[in-house]
């Protein structure tokens, strides 16, 4: 069986990607979307999905490249003076990795934004992370073990399918080969812990580019199980999208959510 599932990251980051999110799940296809809790917007977010209970919402944890939800004194070693996490994903993997004092303020943080989640009143439907963050070992495991306590039950496998990719054109190199081989290392983890997962992801390839005429062709080619797509829409590009992801194409991913016959190609004939 082929199950498809459409996600939205970013929930909160900004009024253009709320209204993207909030459109897309009444008007179009989309099934749910990931809260930044500690971003400008999500106040507006949460609002929002109150108003859409058939919305899943789930948190999109920051641990990297963005805003922290504790003050920068609580966790010097994480961030800067204005409390963003650097950008530098290989020196973050090894300083989470190496450093016991940077693990226990990295363990508080990531505390801090599952309780900010349970907070809103929404119910938590699933985790990721920002970046695929969780794909490091100890950020997944302390994801899964923190996010436990607040009936966490359900995690996002950022495993694109190389061959898939090929029958599609798109050719997969040796770093994108190594990512989803190490992503079995992830599913160990929340099997373990007896964590659902999907079973694909789609969105790596093409992140911010997940236009109509790709996830159409996408489609048709999709392997047996649970796919996740995932997007980045909004309804316009602001300051802060345009800052943080210039070459995305939000609006066309936006678009591409509204599209109910995309759905209608999941159904046999």
């Amino acid at each position: 069986m082929k199950q498809v599932v459409f996600s939205a990251d970013d929930f909160g980051l900004s009024q253009g990607v709320n209204e993207a999110v909030e459109q897309a799940h009444r008007d179009g296809i989309l099934d749910q979307a990931s809260l930044m809790v500690a971003a400008p917007d999500a106040e507006d977010a949460v609002r929002r999905a109150l108003g859409q209970p058939s919305l899943r919402v789930g948190l999109h944890l920051v641990v990297i490249e963005g805003q922290a939800l504790l003050p920068a004194s609580d966790i010097p070693d994480l961030v800067d003076e204005n409390g963003q996490f650097p950008s530098d994903q290989a020196r973050l993997g090894l300083r989470y990795f190496f450093r016991p004092e940077v693990r226990r303020q990295l363990a508080r943080e990531i505390r801090a934004q599952f309780s900010a989640f349970a907070a809103t009143g929404l119910t938590l439907d699933h985790a990721n992370a920002h970046k695929h963050m969780h794909l490091h070992p100890t950020v997944g495991r302390m994801m899964i073990e923190i996010g436990r306590e607040f009936g966490l039950r359900r995690i996002r496998v950022p495993a694109e399918p190389p061959m898939t990719l090929a029958r599609i054109g798109t050719r997969a190199g040796l770093g994108d080969r190594a990512l989803y081989a190490w992503t079995r290392l992830l599913r160990h983890q929340a099997r373990a812990a007896g964590m659902m997962t999907n079973d694909h992801c789609f969105g790596l390839a093409w992140s911010g580019h997940m236009t109509r005429v790709r996830v159409r062709d996408l489609l048709h080619h999709l392997p047996d199980g649970l796919s996740e797509l995932y997007f980045h829409p909004a309804t316009e590009r602001d300051e802060v999208l345009t800052r943080l992801m210039p070459d995305y194409e939000h609006l066309a991913e936006f678009s591409t959510l509204l599209d109910r016959t995309l759905r209608d190609q999941l159904r046999p004939d």
